[in-house]
């Protein structure tokens, strides 16, 4: 069934019941206010700080949404695109779109100006709808989007440029528009990270979005009792595909709009959260404070937190112990995908397997997986190949992209991710690192994944990428790019003692002490990395033969 039919059954069994709540700590501290000043507060449910809806008020935003934009023509194959920050507002908008037949096109927050063009004229994106954050970049680039049939703004102050959301919308009919959808339409366009590239166009339909809330529904078991604490971005897969599993059953879900760890705790705490998706950064932060005694957690109450689980990215295994040794009663799960993929889930860890750390686990619910070499046969189990996926998740092409496409999707629907992974003899599944990641030195294949894995035991290092810069005679080189924790030193000395436990070809040739940039899902930007070391590596190299 198309996943909009799931909203319209929640607002029906579960009209009065709370189904979203917005959390703004920022506007705590900006009103010079304590998280415990705000408890004791008599509740509200529209405040600059915490704001909610029921389904019913879901599901009609949804349906005036989708009324509006059928008033402007947008249909079946018309695209609307969302740029907004995380928010109350952003998941109705986006069920709108879909219920109105049209595809929506979530975009980065991060994006320039350019990027943003670029994403809009490559999906052929009719409207845009966007909040107060983004007027200056696409007030500098409206004149050249010709194709755009309205800016729809949702905040105070709309710009000359574009419409009102508030203004326009509330005043369109709250029911269910009479348009027919099936579960193979084409329900969204979701652009690549970009960590290896320019992002891509990922065409979803209904039904990848459907199969993704059974998904996760099933590997983290949530109930109508469950509430889900989302904390990335919207825009991108990982976080809604997460709420999908508390969406399908009509749980409740808190929006955190800020990552400190005293805000997530806090949050947990103040509005009994059971299950809490974060980013490796995240918790590492957590566990910082924690250690450091900036968190105390006899201040919240959270006993009633049962799961916590990762994805976006490699979870070293050292956090995971230092994790569960703090929180022995939280189940832990990891979750591998794509947004090609639909997100999270095509390959998780268990619940049930915890022994298991350091895997991402098994072909997940509704899914199969295969390990193939560089003719896409399947290797032996043990031997390191690329993974492939398969399953309703599967995206149904990269929009205008045929060769991209076929690129990486076989004709009986096989999703080639571009990651390295070998099989544990039990079945596991063992990330090793992405393909384009690969470091080839003296002929040996380096994986960074696992050289960043053992540096990350070290106490001192918050977070480290691997990765190859040119070499004249070795081809390439590993460096560590080092961030080093709050309050903490370390020497390149110390880096390489303790790097003498590796083999010698896996040792960092260079050691960079400096920040580790990620993406908002989490992902270490690699080409940012590659871009600002490699150049300069292979110059000075150059120079010494002079």
């Amino acid at each position: 069934m198309p996943i909009t039919e799931i909203l319209e059954q929640n607002a029906r069994l579960y009209a009065n019941d709370i189904a979203l709540v917005e959390i703004n700590p920022q506007e705590l501290e900006d009103r010079h206010l304590t998280w415990r000043d705000y408890s004791l507060m008599e509740p509200t449910r529209n405040d600059s700080f915490r704001s909610e809806i029921t389904w019913e008020e879901f599901d009609r935003k949804a349906n005036r949404m989708a009324n509006f934009l059928l008033t402007r023509n947008i249909k079946k194959g018309s695209k609307v695109a969302i740029l907004l920050m995380n928010g109350i507002e952003w998941l109705p908008i986006y069920f709108g779109i879909l219920k109105s037949g049209a595809m929506a096109v979530p975009l980065n927050f991060r994006y320039t100006a350019n990027e943003i063009k670029y994403c809009l004229e490559l999906a052929d994106v009719d409207m845009i709808v966007f909040g107060p954050t983004f007027i200056g970049r696409l007030e500098s680039i409206c004149d050249r989007l010709p194709r755009i049939k309205a800016f729809l703004y949702v905040g105070e102050d709309c710009p000359s440029f574009a419409e009102s959301y508030n203004s326009l919308v509330s005043y369109c009919s709250g029911k269910s528009p009479a348009v027919k959808i099936e579960e193979d339409d084409e329900a969204a366009i979701y652009f690549s990270s970009g960590t290896t590239g320019f992002p891509k166009a990922i065409v979803h339909a209904h039904r990848a979005l459907t199969h993704s809330c059974k998904v996760e529904q099933n590997h983290h078991h949530q109930t109508k009792e469950d509430t889900f604490l989302c904390i990335p971005p919207l825009y991108h897969t990982g976080a809604k595909m997460h709420w999908f599993g508390s969406f399908l059953v009509g749980g409740k879900a808190v929006l955190l709009k800020g990552t400190k760890p005293e805000w997530i705790l806090n949050t947990v705490s103040n509005e009994k959260c059971t299950v809490v998706w974060l980013l490796v950064p995240w918790a590492q932060d957590i566990l910082d404070a924690i250690d450091s005694g900036k968190v105390k957690l006899e201040d919240y109450q959270l006993d009633q937190w049962r799961l916590m689980h990762i994805g976006a990215q490699p979870v070293p295994p050292s956090l995971i112990k230092r994790w569960k040794a703090i929180f022995p009663h939280h189940d832990y799960d990891t979750n591998y995908g794509l947004s090609e993929s639909i997100g999270p889930g095509a390959v998780h860890l268990g619940i049930e397997n915890i022994d298991h750390v350091g895997a991402i686990g098994v072909a997940g619910f509704g899914w199969q997986t295969k390990i193939v070499d560089a003719n896409r046969n399947e290797v032996p189990r043990g031997e390191v190949g690329e993974l492939a996926v398969k399953g309703d998740g599967v995206m149904l092409r990269y929009y205008k992209d045929e060769k991209a496409t076929n690129d990486v999707l076989s004709a009986d629907r096989w999703l080639y991710t571009g990651d390295m992974a070998k099989e544990s003899e039990d079945g596991f599944i063992y990330l090793v690192d992405r393909k384009k990641d690969v470091i080839i030195t003296g002929g040996e294949n380096l994986y960074p994944v696992q050289i960043e894995d053992f540096l990350r035991r070290h106490n001192a290092i918050k977070d480290v990428a691997v990765i190859g810069l040119p070499d004249l005679r070795l081809g390439e080189i590993a460096a560590a790019i080092i961030e080093v924790k709050e309050g903490f030193s370390l020497s390149e000395n110390e880096v390489n003692d303790f790097c003498m436990e590796l083999p010698r070809y896996q040792r960092p040739r260079k050691i960079i002490f400096a920040e580790v940039p990620r993406n908002p899902t989490g992902k270490i930007e690699k080409p940012k990395l590659r871009k600002l070391y490699g150049a300069d590596q292979l110059v000075a190299q150059q120079n010494e033969l002079r």
